[in-house]
C-alpha cells in the first residue's frame, strides 16, 4: 500500500513531534553496542524531514536527548554528543538545500561548547529558510521546561512586570521553549513502547498518539506516511461532543 498517495493533502497536521527511541534494542540485535544505534538513526531523521517537507508539513520536533539522559554512561555521553556536532555538520547543507530551519529546545547551555558552537552556526547559516522548522529537544524534559516557566514568570510577577490576575493559558505558553510554535497535532513514538517519556507534557493535552513497533534506526519515510496517513482517520473532538 503506497500510504503517501493516500494522504489528504488538506487536512495535514500543522506539528509533528517524535519521540526517536529503540537505537539500543537496535544494535544489541546486532551485536553491537549502543552508539551503533544511534549512528544509524541519522538516516531515520534524514527521511522523516525529507518526508515532512514532501507532505509540505511545517513543524517537525525531534527528542533527541533528554535531561535524564545525562545519567547515562559517560563514554555513551561524550560519544553522542561528537555524532550530534557531526551530524549537524553534516546535514547543515542538506538543511538549507530543503529551505528547512535548525531549532532548539532545552537547556542548550548545559551542552559542551563545541556541541552549543555547532548548534548555534546551524541555526544562524538556516535562520531565513521557511518551509519547514526542524526543531531538535535537547537536554530537554517537560518537567524541567515547566518549572523554568513558574520561575520566571514568579520573578516577573514579584518585579510588577505581570499582574497575577492575568496569568491564563496563553501568557503561559509564552513562557514555553516551544512559544510561537503550534502545540503537536501528532506525537510519534518509535520502538513499542507506551509512554510520553518527560516529553512535551504541557504541549501535547490534545495531540494524537501514535506508537510503532518499528525501531528508530529502520523508521523511513513510508513508516512517517503511515503515521499521517493514521492521524487523518481519527475524528478530533478536543473535548467536546
Amino acid at each position: 500500500m503506497d500510504f503517501k498517495d493516500n494522504i489528504n493533502k488538506n487536512k495535514l497536521p500543522k506539528h509533528i513531534a517524535i519521540i526517536m527511541d529503540g537505537n539500543g534494542r537496535w544494535a544489541r540485535q546486532r551485536g553491537k553496542e549502543r552508539i551503533f544505534g544511534h549512528e544509524n538513526g541519522i538516516q531515520a531523521v534524514r527521511e522523516t524531514i525529507e518526508a515532512a517537507g514532501e507532505l509540505g508539513i511545517p513543524n517537525l520536533t525531534f527528542y533527541a536527548f533528554s535531561t535524564e539522559n545525562w545519567c547515562r554512561p559517560k563514554k555513551e555521553i561524550d560519544t553522542l554528543m561528537s555524532l550530534l556536532v557531526s551530524a549537524i555538520r553534516s546535514e547543515t547543507p542538506e538543511l538549507l538545500e530543503k529551505g528547512a530551519k535548525l531549532k532548539a529546545i532545552g537547556d542548550i547551555e548545559s551542552l559542551p561548547p563545541d556541541t552549543i558552537a555547532e548548534l548555534r552556526e546551524a541555526m544562524e547559516i538556516t535562520k531565513n529558510n521557511t518551509q519547514l522548522n526542524v526543531i531538535v529537544a535537547l537536554s530537554y524534559s517537560s518537567q524541567w521546561e515547566i518549572i523554568k516557566a513558574v520561575k520566571d514568570i514568579a520573578k516577573q510577577v514579584k518585579d510588577n512586570k505581570i499582574d497575577p490576575d492575568k496569568i491564563d493559558k496563553s501568557l503561559f505558553n509564552s513562557f514555553l521553549q516551544t512559544s510561537g510554535t503550534p502545540d503537536p497535532d501528532l506525537l510519534i513514538r518509535t520502538s513499542g513502547e507506551l509512554r510520553i517519556s518527560n516529553f512535551l507534557l504541557w504541549q501535547i493535552a490534545y495531540s494524537e498518539l501514535y506508537f510503532t513497533p518499528v525501531l528508530w534506526p529502520d523508521f523511513r519515510k513510508k513508516h512517517f506516511y503511515q503515521a499521517v496517513l493514521d492521524y487523518q482517520r481519527r475524528d478530533r473532538r478536543f473535548g467536546k461532543t
